[in-house]
């Protein structure tokens, strides 16, 4: 896997970049649709999608600079070089979350209805801007002696190089492919506020905190379990809150 997945003169064109964007327009035309059928102010979308990747990116910097601080310590401009790899997705959804909501609540918008908007979307993303972190070599797996390990062998990779290791972050893009795959049916059904980000923040809780089990870059601890699964706990916590509220949706 090479990280540069092609150049422009002497300009690079990273793979985490491309696919990153392209998982975050993606969810935000798909929060477009959704706002477009629950007669919502559509027009939102992009403006809240934008805030909160804005939002969502710092804060999955800077929780990843707080966890490997020793990455930056001979050159601090490095925390500003997020195209070569290095966020962390629970610090994204936690920063860009309240960013998106403090928007929308500014503009008198009914929350629960734009969360629903934009969790599928969320979950697509993921399974597409994964797909970059697999290229870059960050979130890598532990050692594995499976058919479908993987090995990485540029230099420029951010995972341990001549080894066989579990693909994590494949395993992560097809969490979100299935998250998203199962909150379109469910979607299909559900007409209460609040109870498609409910069920996305539970597949997404019990994706991350399995597959956790299966990495090996340092992510933080907090007695035996890493600090990302602590907070996907938290998350999961939520998620079944959301699933007990009924308020149904008025369009």
């Amino acid at each position: 896997m090479n990280p540069i997945l092609f150049s422009i003169g002497s300009i690079n064109i990273y793979a985490y970049s491309v696919y990153l964007t392209t998982g975050c327009l993606l969810g935000i035309g798909w929060a477009m649709r959704a706002a477009r059928l629950w007669e919502l102010e559509y027009k939102l979308a992009p403006i809240t999608g934008i805030i909160a990747i804005v939002s969502g990116v710092i804060g999955a910097r800077a929780l990843y600079v707080s966890l490997y601080p020793q990455e930056f310590s001979g050159d601090l401009l490095r925390i500003f070089y997020i195209w070569q790899g290095g966020l962390v997705f629970s610090g994204a959804i936690i920063f860009g979350s309240l960013a998106g909501l403090l928007y929308l609540r500014s503009k008198q918008q009914p929350i629960l209805d734009w969360l629903d908007c934009f969790a599928p979307g969320i979950a697509l993303g993921q399974a597409v801007g994964r797909l970059g972190c697999f290229f870059a070599g960050c979130c890598y797996g532990k050692p594995a002696d499976l058919p479908w390990a993987v090995t990485f062998k540029n230099t420029s990779s951010l995972a341990p190089l001549f080894q066989p290791l579990h693909p994590t972050q494949l395993y992560h893009s097809l969490g979100g492919l299935v998250t998203f795959l199962i909150l379109v049916v469910a979607g299909n059904h559900i007409k209460t506020e609040g109870r498609i980000t409910g069920l996305f923040l539970i597949l997404f809780s019990a994706f991350r905190f399995i597959i956790e089990f299966f990495r090996a870059d340092y992510r933080g601890e907090l007695g035996p379990l890493s600090m990302t699964q602590f907070i996907t706990l938290v998350f999961f916590a939520i998620g079944i809150y959301l699933l007990s509220i009924y308020k149904k949706r008025s369009s």
